[in-house]
């Protein structure tokens, strides 16, 4: 989605703000419009799932939360129900943020957003160096959790949803419900592999969803067509054969093959 926004966005001067409706998770400020206009956005970034948009006069953190989107149009394309945010560009280029069950914010600040309350205590990025087996190996120690609940801990690591980390579980060979607190470094070591090159496909791909990011051709995400285990439930394995098998943990479904995953 960062890649599909940017070069849209990007160092782009800003001719209007239009607030249709303030009230999402947090409402919006109402002077988002009056601190946005004339300004350009000088750094679109990533932090966890949340996009920074930066100008020199402060930024927003944007989080699409259950069920937003983010579409590029042209200036006068008709308004889409749930069309919350738009922000027409002096090009001619339309930015609008979409969600249909308002989980979802846009906050401003003035100051550093890297600071923001809303990412401090986050984890690591997990296509960052800081992302390791060593890592991994003392945030684990003693615990007992599953190694599935693990890596969908925001405050151990960043980004990796529960799509990947089936996909991750099922490349590298491990059960979704291990102790993490058992695993080997070595095992470790191809567990860390696994994520960087699945969430690197995906983001070469387009990402597994559909709905996050559309532009102004209504191109979506293609990853999902090369899932190897995630929503495959009683097809046989890719590998081996075997049925594979869901499982739900922490109230999220989650895929495995019971003989290629130990």
């Amino acid at each position: 989605m960062l890649r599909g926004i940017t070069p849209h966005c990007l160092d782009k001067r800003i001719h209007h703000v239009e607030l249709r409706n303030r009230r999402l998770r947090w409402p919006i400020t109402r002077s988002l419009p009056r601190y946005l206009k004339d300004q350009k956005f000088i750094r679109i970034s990533r932090r966890a799932k949340y996009l920074l948009f930066e100008t020199v006069n402060g930024g927003f953190l944007l989080h699409l939360g259950m069920s937003g989107s983010l579409r590029v149009t042209g200036v006068g394309q008709e308004f889409l129900k749930h069309d919350h945010v738009e922000i027409q560009f002096t090009d001619g280029k339309v930015l609008r943020f979409n969600d249909p069950r308002r989980f979802g914010c846009l906050l401003w600040s003035s100051k550093d957003l890297s600071d923001h309350p809303r990412l401090r205590g986050l984890g690591v990025e997990p296509l960052t160096g800081d992302f390791s087996a060593s890592y991994l190996k003392s945030c684990f120690k003693d615990r007992k959790m599953s190694i599935k609940q693990a890596l969908m801990d925001q405050k151990i690591v960043v980004g990796v949803g529960n799509i990947y980390v089936s996909e991750v579980l099922f490349k590298c060979g491990i059960h979704p419900v291990r102790r993490c607190g058992r695993i080997s470094v070595q095992r470790l070591n191809r567990l860390v592999e696994s994520v960087k090159i699945i969430l690197a496909d995906a983001i070469t791909s387009g990402g597994t969803t559909i709905r996050d990011f559309l532009d102004a051709k209504s191109k979506p995400g293609y990853f999902s067509q090369q899932l190897a285990v995630y929503g495959r439930e009683n097809l046989p394995c890719i590998r081996c054969k075997s049925l594979v098998r869901r499982v739900v943990i922490s109230g999220r479904s989650t895929f495995y093959c019971p003989k290629c995953q130990k």
